[in-house]
């Protein structure tokens, strides 16, 4: 039976500051892999939290069809915001519990919309601990973030 993983990763230079995301899809049939994507991208002004979120909105967006998909996040924020606090800042017309607006309230209401069309699962794993496929989302996102950092100079 083929499963299909997205795992994504976001990164920052400064908090705001130049980023990236990355997300590598991995089509596997049981431990055998059949197909691989990776995708990246970055901006010049952003955080780390707004990468984060581009790289599973990007994962999804991708997709040409619906699909069974598991996306793997090290973000809590993206993890948690996903599976708990959404359906709460729906309903008080995207304002957390303490009644302020909600943080990157474009990207998670992006984020909502390319999921509908997919059945989603939702895992979070420790970042920078050693997942082989996180740290290829990981250093895709870095080199999302590549083009927008400012040279240095000796």
């Amino acid at each position: 039976m083929t499963r299909l993983y997205a795992y994504t990763d976001g990164a920052c230079s400064g908090n705001p500051g130049p980023g990236g995301w990355g997300a590598l899809l991995i089509a596997r049939d049981g431990d055998t892999v059949l197909k691989e994507r990776e995708l990246s991208g970055g901006e010049a002004l952003t955080t780390n939290n707004r990468m984060e979120l581009m790289a599973a909105i990007m994962a999804l967006e991708c997709l040409s069809r619906a699909s069974e998909i598991t996306v793997v996040t090290d973000s809590a924020y993206v993890k948690n915001g996903i599976t708990e606090w959404l359906p709460g800042w729906k309903r008080k017309g995207w304002k957390t519990s303490t009644n302020k607006p909600v943080k990157n309230d474009d990207l998670w209401r992006r984020l909502d919309s390319a999921r509908e069309r997919h059945q989603v699962r939702w895992e979070w794993i420790k970042g920078h601990a050693g997942h082989a496929e996180n740290e290829r989302a990981d250093a895709l996102a870095r080199a999302g973030m590549a083009p927008f950092k400012p040279l240095s100079v000796p």
